[in-house]
């Protein structure tokens, strides 16, 4: 008898059945009913668990974006070069920035030249900062005290312009990572290459993840096209996506650009303070230096001004996804015209104004080398509430096209 009731004590240690069984409730039986219990409390032990298991996976998927995001979107690719052709037109691109590293046009006579300042190197484009044909952002040009308020929160971003501001994304923005080439076709009447970047939340200080992809075409005759797109996908956040390539229709190795004619169809500019930002008010550009609605050489008015051009113009069609033209350049001595329309309101006509590094070919580049026409929306918008909105939502995405036309005369 002690027996049989110390393996009952066995399966019922405290004795607490609550459902008490009669003194000739079997072992068999309430072995079975101890396995019961038993398997129970397993399951519901699992279903605490769970959460913590998802909990965890997320933890895991957020560090492999992490470090995914560290060596450039998604990166299962080398840095590389690659190429588009289409009739007498050659592009070279690379995936460090998603740059345009060269533009190869033929001139009034038929003779073909690289008309893109860059690099003959890979390890150049890591190394220099002047983001040579590359796509900038998360937003180009400058944010003031490298911060701004979003939904009542305060984002303070890094600093890489002066002491206090942030200049085209941050020292490790757009132009200075990695891009995964997602499609790439150099056949056929439409030869393009696409490039893809995920940023992370908090990069460089900015909120949310995005999800960024440019593509660069050449269509019909003589036509470059780019279409830059982002998504936000979890929160708001502040996008200005440009191009920074720096043109020289001469040839790049050619000298100055300040012999070449442009024309900006831009009737104002955003007034500027001592460190280059937009006050938040516009001045109009008639009979000051930076009027250029004629077609004129740009050492004509230069001489008005301390360095050169880096000033950003109010557009003359508006706010709006349409195209409208932005600017006209032509070089007289090779005959080479770049014709520029785009879907922002504003462009950023930049002389390269204290370049000094040796590029291509061993060649240098010198202050006015090239010029940059960086379409793209207010700069500080983010910090000024009378300039059109920056800001793009989940649901709602970016989109920023460009469209070159190349010529001679």
């Amino acid at each position: 008898m002690y027996i049989f009731l110390s393996t009952l004590q066995l399966f019922d240690p405290k004795n607490k059945n609550k459902n008490k069984k009669p003194f000739s409730y079997s072992l068999g039986e309430k072995l079975k009913d101890f396995l019961q219990k038993k398997k129970k409390k397993k399951k519901k032990e699992r279903k605490k668990k769970r959460p913590v298991s998802e909990n965890m996976a997320k933890i895991i998927v957020l560090c492999c974006l992490i470090i995914l995001a560290a060596f450039g979107s998604v990166n299962a690719q080398k840095i590389g070069f690659y190429e588009l052709q289409k009739g007498n037109i050659t592009l070279k691109f690379t995936n460090w920035g998603a740059a345009i590293v060269s533009v190869i046009l033929p001139d009034r006579n038929g003779k073909l030249a690289d008309v893109a300042l860059g690099f003959d190197s890979i390890q150049e484009y890591e190394t220099n900062k002047r983001n040579f044909g590359a796509v900038v952002g998360r937003v180009a040009n400058r944010i003031k005290g490298a911060q701004f308020t979003l939904d009542g929160t305060v984002y303070k971003l890094l600093v890489n312009d002066g002491t206090n501001n942030t200049i085209h994304g941050g020292p490790q923005g757009f132009a200075h990572v990695v891009w995964n080439v997602t499609a790439h076709s150099n056949v056929g009447h439409t030869p393009y290459i696409v490039f893809t970047y995920h940023s992370i939340d908090g990069d460089q200080g900015f909120p949310g993840d995005l999800l960024v992809t440019v593509r660069y075409a050449l269509i019909g005759h003589n036509l470059f096209s780019i279409t830059m797109k982002a998504v936000a996908l979890n929160k708001p956040t502040p996008v200005n996506l440009a191009q920074h390539v720096y043109w020289n229709l001469g040839g790049h190795d050619s000298g100055d650009i300040l012999s070449n004619v442009i024309q900006i169809f831009g009737s104002q500019i955003t007034a500027l303070d001592s460190e280059l930002i937009p006050t938040g008010k516009f001045e109009p550009v008639k009979g000051t230096p930076y009027d250029f609605l004629e077609p004129r050489p740009i050492k004509s008015k230069i001489d008005g001004l301390a360095k050169g051009y880096d000033i950003n113009y109010v557009l003359d069609g508006g706010v709006g996804n349409k195209l409208k033209r932005v600017a006209v350049v032509h070089d007289p001595k090779s005959g080479r015209v770049l014709e520029l329309s785009a879907s922002a309101p504003g462009v950023q006509f930049f002389t390269a104004n204290s370049l000094n590094m040796t590029g291509k070919g061993g060649f240098g580049y010198t202050p006015h080398a090239g010029l940059c026409l960086e379409t793209q929306a207010f700069p500080n918008s983010v910090n000024q509430p009378n300039f059109p909105s920056t800001i793009v939502s989940p649901g709602k995405p970016y989109e920023h096209n460009m469209l070159f036309k190349f010529s001679t005369n």
